[in-house]
């Protein structure tokens, strides 16, 4: 006697799908908890950037760096201007509607005025760099001139180790 299929299996072989054309739910790998951040933002509109610029400091306003951060360019964003995203917004006063967390305010600038601000400050820290080198060379000994000074900076949070 022959092996193989009988007719039944094989009238069940053609309306069973291929195991390829089976959609799973694929697994998705579990997010790990972590904090959640309060200064969550959505992406910022073409050409432009989000930047959280501070309204008060221990508990009283700043009207200065509001009012500097909006000369230099910076505009206010208001919540109808999240797509869907909701953020906490100031229900009164003159800021009323935009979007703050914490004391801070959600701010947009255009890219192009960014770069021109970031370059005229690197442009100013440079000026600085050059007057402290032209002192310490000006104060170097001539006999063992200082050519090129070495630079570190180190950047540390906390108190550090006590010993």
């Amino acid at each position: 006697m022959l092996k193989g299929k009988t007719m039944t299996e094989d009238k069940k072989d053609i309306n069973r799908t291929p195991r390829s054309a089976d959609t799973r739910a694929k697994k998705v790998a579990r997010k790990p908890w972590s904090p959640p951040s309060m200064l969550d933002t959505p992406p910022a509109p073409e050409g432009y950037t989000y930047r959280w610029i501070r309204a008060e400091i221990a508990g009283g306003e700043d009207r200065k760096n509001v009012t500097s951060r909006l000369r230099e360019g910076f505009d206010l964003v208001r919540a109808d201007e999240l797509d869907g995203f909701e953020l906490p917004t100031l229900d009164d006063g003159k800021h009323a509607g935009v979007v703050s967390v914490g004391g801070l305010l959600l701010a947009k600038i255009p890219n192009e005025t960014r770069e021109e601000r970031n370059s005229y400050f690197e442009g100013r820290a440079q000026t600085q760099q050059d007057a402290v080198d032209n002192d310490l060379l000006r104060e170097s000994d001539p006999n063992s001139p200082i050519l090129n000074p070495e630079r570190s900076s180190k950047v540390t949070f906390g108190g550090g180790q006590r010993s």
